[in-house]
């Protein structure tokens, strides 16, 4: 059984109200604290997810749900994702430094994985009320518009989003006259709003590294998917995993295999 994805948009969208928007731009120093040097948690944060986990557990009677502040406690709840149980992970307010520093750019991460398969995610921007979703074999969808990728075209004409050393070599080359070259924007310090923008067509293209946590990836790269868009790890081609964990390396969302290609020919 799987719950009604609007269902979920509603939950989601009605803890966001009560536990985050009233608190965004109204943190006193009580509220915010770290859980690692420059990693900032805040009570929004940890209200949110406890909320989100009550509730999404009611709505699928036998589900579990970890998140991303659960985790911090206590890593061995991971271990969930490979029973046989549907699991809830939530992200409660993705981007919780732009969160607590008063930037308007968060969001709100949620999917449902069983055997480390995603079955489906959503993610919702709380200050615009508005919430992409995707569910495997069905599609991605907003306010009920099936989204697809951006047509493919040249690289020169795409715009995405690499990680800075990438962005540093790209800008040389420009300064040299290099050109062919796509544009190169700025991290949003926001994941899930990028995957958003990804999933509209906004943008085309987006690498991440480091430690792939699955709170802030799996949805993304589920629904990227259902929007016709192809995911992969830059060091084996392989695409995003559960179990065992992409815990580590780059992952590449392109358009199309062809421009997933060309763009990782960008890392050399």
């Amino acid at each position: 059984m799987r719950p009604d994805p609007i269902t979920v948009e509603t939950i989601i969208r009605e803890t966001a109200e009560a536990e985050i928007l009233p608190r965004f731009r109204h943190l006193s120093a009580a509220d915010i604290s770290e859980k690692g040097p420059g990693d900032l948690v805040t009570i929004a944060d940890t209200e949110s997810e406890k909320v989100l986990a009550r509730r999404l557990t009611e709505l699928l009677p036998g589900s579990l749900a970890i998140g991303e502040e659960g985790v911090s406690a206590d890593r061995a709840t991971l271990d969930l994702l490979a029973g046989e149980r549907p699991v809830w992970i939530i992200d409660p307010v993705d981007g919780t430094n732009n969160f607590a520093n008063s930037v308007p750019c968060f969001a709100v991460i949620v999917c449902l994985v069983q055997r480390g398969q995603t079955l489906a995610g959503w993610i919702h921007d709380p200050l615009a009320n508005s919430t992409v979703y995707g569910e495997r074999g069905a599609g991605a969808w907003e306010d009920g518009q099936r989204l697809t990728v951006r047509p493919a075209g040249p690289l020169a004409a795409m715009t995405g989003s690499l990680k800075r050393s990438v962005r540093r070599q790209l800008a040389d080359r420009l300064a040299q006259g290099e050109s062919g070259l796509p544009t190169i924007v700025k991290r949003y310090r926001c994941v899930g709003r990028e995957y958003m923008d990804l999933a509209r067509g906004q943008l085309d293209f987006v690498a991440y590294g480091g430690t792939l946590k699955p709170w802030d990836h799996a949805a993304g790269v589920l629904i990227y998917g259902e929007a016709g868009g192809h995911a992969a790890m830059t060091a084996t081609g392989a695409g995003y995993q559960l179990i065992p964990p992409s815990a580590s390396g780059d992952i590449l969302l392109a358009p199309t295999p062809a421009l997933w290609t060309a763009v990782g020919a960008l890392y050399g």
